[in-house]
């Protein structure tokens, strides 16, 4: 019999807050975490603004040696990891450790320490590549580091789907469980590309914002004025139970993942298959795995990048799947505040997603002034909305036509 899974910590490190409290007030405050870059010198690039992760010391979750042998995405993923453990009370060691399982993924993984040794191998040769190099930079090792710093020694996986990751992972991690072969999951997405080479690439694909001089402004989803998406870093980690062994341990439940649906576009590297076809029918995929009816949803974390195509189009999917219960959806783009975190983003909306159904808040799309015709749903324009929402979808999409939606539902206390 499949396992009932629901969500009972989470973690987050983002623009708009290192602690879930400050990252949801935050939220529904609709404050932007976007502006000037900081971490090199971006004043000869075309986009020159991003979504930084403030304040993050890794020495309060680890000691220098180690954070000196992790890439940023994998500090990360190790902080937030620990503090979903936290939120969510539960100490490993007191656990059956082959019970619990690690699936968090990036996107691109240690793109700084590749840029940071492959300077060394020019400037300096060979022999000062370091030796940590391809354990520092490979994608999955966010998920192997979690894994060796807190002894969970379940399944341990992680997908690397662009920016489709974090919700590829939390929907994987949620069939683990469900099938019996672990009881509790670390899951969601990490990533750390605010670097040089990072923004050279995506600046020359023209897909970047370039409204430098109103950083705050820049992320703008659905809103006919949106130039490109502004790029943010940070983690998103959630804590997935059967529902049995949550109940056992009396754990406080934040919501029930009840659906998980993927596709892919089969269509082209970097832009959405026409009229959103893939999202439509990974939206369908989650609705049929949860067993609901389109008008059932009250609520859509879309994705939302802030790019004429996908904004577009994933309109168009969602009203291709929910018809003309499209327009009594409630749907928003948290990209307006945190920008796209990339494979991270999948992680942090499902936060945000289950906090919203948690909280009876949905948070907001700001910066939404000029109506689009393409753009044309309820995106809950610039200020939260309190209601009382039960059932909510996140959606993922991602290069290469990686497509992942989540379907979670408000737990009601029924076993």
């Amino acid at each position: 019999m499949s396992k009932r899974v629901v969500i009972t910590g989470l973690g987050v490190l983002s623009p708009i807050g290192n602690d879930i409290p400050t990252f949801w007030n935050n939220l529904i405050s609709g404050k932007s975490g976007i502006g000037p870059v900081t971490r090199f010198d971006a004043s000869d690039f075309p986009t020159r603004i991003a979504g930084e992760v403030k304040g993050f010391d890794p020495l309060e979750y680890m000691d220098r040696k180690e954070a000196r042998r992790m890439d940023r995405f994998v500090q990360f993923a190790v902080a937030a990891s620990q503090n979903a453990l936290k939120d969510a009370g539960i100490e490993i060691d007191r656990e059956d450790p082959d019970r619990i399982g690690t699936y968090i993924g990036s996107g691109i993984g240690g793109l700084q320490t590749w840029e940071d040794q492959h300077r060394n191998l020019i400037e300096k040769g060979p022999r000062r590549v370091s030796p940590f190099f391809i354990p520092m930079m490979i994608a999955n090792m966010a998920a192997g580091q979690v894994s060796i710093s807190t002894g969970a020694k379940g399944p341990c996986s992680a997908a690397i789907s662009a920016c489709a990751t974090g919700t590829h992972s939390i929907g994987d991690a949620a069939n683990i469980i469900r099938r019996g072969d672990a009881d509790v999951m670390i899951a969601g997405g990490t990533e750390a590309t605010v670097t040089p080479m990072a923004f050279a690439g995506f600046c020359a694909n023209q897909a970047m914002s370039r409204r430098n001089d109103e950083p705050e402004r820049a992320s703008r989803p659905f809103d006919k004025e949106r130039d490109g998406f502004v790029m943010g870093e940070g983690a998103g980690i959630l804590i997935l139970e059967s529902l049995d062994h949550a109940l056992d341990r009396g754990a406080e439940i934040v919501a029930e993942v009840i659906g998980y649906g993927m596709s892919g576009d089969a269509y082209h590297l970097t832009a959405p298959a026409p009229e959103g076809e893939g999202a439509a029918r990974s939206m369908k995929r989650a609705l049929n795995e949860a067993g609901l009816k389109p008008e059932d949803v009250d609520y859509i974390n879309a994705h939302g990048t802030s790019t004429g195509p996908n904004d577009k189009f994933e309109t168009i999917a969602m009203k291709n799947v929910f018809g003309d219960h499209a327009y009594r959806l409630a749907v928003s783009s948290t990209k307006s505040m945190t920008g796209h975190l990339l494979g991270a983003a999948g992680g942090v909306e499902a936060i945000a997603t289950a906090l919203a159904l948690k909280e009876k808040i949905l948070p907001p799309t700001i910066n939404y002034e000029y109506p689009d015709p393409d753009c044309d749903l309820d995106y809950i324009p610039n200020e939260a909305r309190r209601v009382n929402v039960n059932v909510a979808l996140s959606n993922s999409l991602g290069f290469g036509g990686h497509n992942a939606t989540i379907a979670l539902k408000a737990y009601d206390g029924a076993e």
